[in-house]
């Protein structure tokens, strides 16, 4: 039983690497993606696109995998990740990788909660801080290579092979679980699959995440569509919640939420992932555009967040799973969060690469203290028949958390922006160049092409061609560039100042959250913590007397 333990546990492994370097990887290549496909407001987009379809894909995959066998399942979403990753990187504009990461979101939704979820079923409560602690270290060391690996190949080769470098680790993944996972057999009981919920919680999310991404910025607060686009989200969600009621098999049972100890976990969850993904967006971004580093230095100045997660991951888990104890590491690693947001939004254009690394390792600590405890205390506080979905809930509501504040933070972003470069497009230098290359992106000028000049690869691209003009003119030119550039890094450390200002309040309430914590023994079996939590159903707490009975 042990070496089969240990077999599932490195297919576990293999699949959240896969899914950890995918999602910083893709980070330091952002500025040359946004350069070349002039997107840098729809930056956001390429995070959103894959969180939405996640979090959809996630209580499907959830009850898939309880109706047909999580193997079926698991070996299916690493296909499903591969092909959104080749898609990925044949894309040809913005739209496109959009979508194609969208398709990858879906295959990338299971391997998380299925990882979790497997460790859940394999190991007792007492023993998951363990392993969980593992997970969350695993996670931050792919993560440690993952920035510099993405850099060094987005300077050696191009931005695509980010994509492509999944194949290798993705079959090698597929291939191990596939050998070391037993055949479960399919659930006996006739279930169903919540197609209605799916649709609704999609329709809810996408009108909602649109309106936080073009208020400000594309449209007005006031404007129909972003009226529209509330009242169809309000309309969506008080549907979901009344199909939600009536489901036989719903996505999200509501009846969870009548453990306290769920639903602050999940609203704390919630919290903390809206407010994390500012820095994994635009730190890279800034770093090349404003600073000046390579992709490759930018992964670097990356690195120390992964290293200070995966070392404080593990230290937690450790903890909790000697002691028991919880809460106070919650409270702390949601402090050091929010201390880190408020660090980073003190970066303007004469930051250094230390400070943002130091910025780095504040972040990594605190969340690295909490990335293993609400998983181990919501799957302690339910019968182990609820695992699956306990933990499908907990990551729906991760998954809705990064992908409301990436859209949040990316509205943020843009509207700011709009603000301090409006009126930019008439600056004489826009002019010059249009003269000089009337072909070139800028006859046809737009925020886009402006705010892509934060692409060091554009940046050279506009020197070398002042570099062909007249010497008596060629340094008058560059002198403007340099002017103009100055404009625009301005107006980007100005802009997310204010986006680390607005994470800074999500941590806050995150760490407001979890002083509301209960503490709860996590024993050897699930009955004292079941009853601990004191509104867990009677169903549960029957069959978790059951269990003990059959464990005595």
């Amino acid at each position: 039983m042990k070496n089969s333990r240990f077999y599932i546990l490195c297919g576990i492994i293999l699949s959240m690497l896969l899914s950890a370097l995918d999602q910083t990887i893709v980070s330091t290549a952002m500025p040359q993606i946004v350069g070349e496909l002039n997107g840098l407001s729809h930056l956001s987009w390429v995070f959103t696109a894959y969180m939405l379809a996640s979090t959809v894909a996630v209580p499907i995959y959830g009850k898939l995998s309880d109706i047909f066998g999580i193997k079926k399942m698991y070996i299916l979403a690493i296909f499903i990740f591969l092909l959104g990753s080749i898609l990925s990187g044949m894309s040809q504009s913005m739209l496109q990788l959009i979508i194609f990461r969208a398709i990858q979101g879906i295959g990338g939704g299971a391997l998380m909660v299925n990882s979790i979820a497997l460790i859940g079923d394999i190991f007792p409560p007492a023993e998951r801080g363990k392993f969980q602690g593992v997970l969350g270290g695993v996670f931050g060391l792919a993560s440690i290579g993952g920035p510099f690996l993405g850099g060094f190949i987005t300077d050696l080769f191009s931005w695509r092979w980010i994509f492509y470098i999944n194949l290798p680790l993705g079959l090698l993944a597929a291939t191990v679980l596939f050998f070391a996972l037993p055949k479960i057999k399919a659930s006996s009981q006739k279930k169903k699959i919540d197609y209605a919920g799916a649709v609704l919680i999609t329709l809810t999310l996408v009108p909602l995440l649109l309106a936080l991404v073009w208020g400000g910025s594309q449209y007005a607060w006031d404007s129909m569509q972003i009226i529209i686009s509330f009242i169809v989200a309000s309309l969506a969600f008080i549907l979901f919640i009344l199909v939600e009621k009536k489901a036989t098999e719903p996505i999200l049972s509501l009846d969870l939420f009548k453990n306290k100890v769920f639903t602050i976990s999940v609203a704390a969850t919630f919290l903390s992932s809206m407010g994390m993904f500012g820095a994994m967006m635009y730190i890279p971004v800034f770093a090349q555009g404003v600073i000046g580093v390579s992709a490759t230095n930018t992964g670097m100045i990356m690195m120390p967040m992964m290293v200070s997660m995966i070392v404080a991951s593990i230290i937690s888990g450790q903890i909790v799973s000697r002691t028991g104890k919880y809460k106070a590491l919650a409270v702390a690693g949601m402090a050091i969060s929010a201390l880190a947001m408020v660090f980073l939004s003190r970066i303007d254009v004469e930051t250094t690469k230390a400070y943002l690394s130091l910025g780095m390792v504040i972040m990594g600590s605190g969340l690295g203290l909490t990335m293993p405890i609400f998983n181990i205390i919501v799957q302690s506080a339910f019968s182990k028949e609820r695992l699956g979905e306990v933990t499908a809930g907990t990551q729906l509501f991760r998954s809705i958390g990064g992908t409301v504040g990436a859209a949040i933070l990316g509205g943020v972003m843009n509207s700011q922006l709009s603000k301090y470069l409006s009126g930019i497009e008439k600056d004489p230098f826009v002019a010059t160049l249009v003269r000089l290359d009337p072909g070139s992106e800028f006859s046809k000028i737009n925020g886009d092409v402006i705010q892509g000049l934060l692409n060091p690869a554009a940046q050279e691209k506009i020197k070398l061609l002042l570099s062909q003009t007249p010497i008596a003119l060629k340094a008058q030119l560059l002198e403007n560039f340099e002017k103009f550039l100055g404009i625009i890094k301005l107006g980007f450390a100005n802009s997310i100042e204010q986006l680390f200002i607005t994470s800074g309040i999500i941590m806050s309430l995150a760490l407001v959250t979890v002083f509301f914590l209960p503490q709860i023994s996590l024993r050897k079996n699930n009955k004292n913590a079941l009853e601990e939590t004191g509104l867990i159903l009677e169903t549960e707490l029957a069959q978790s007397d059951k269990e003990h009975e059959q464990e005595l």
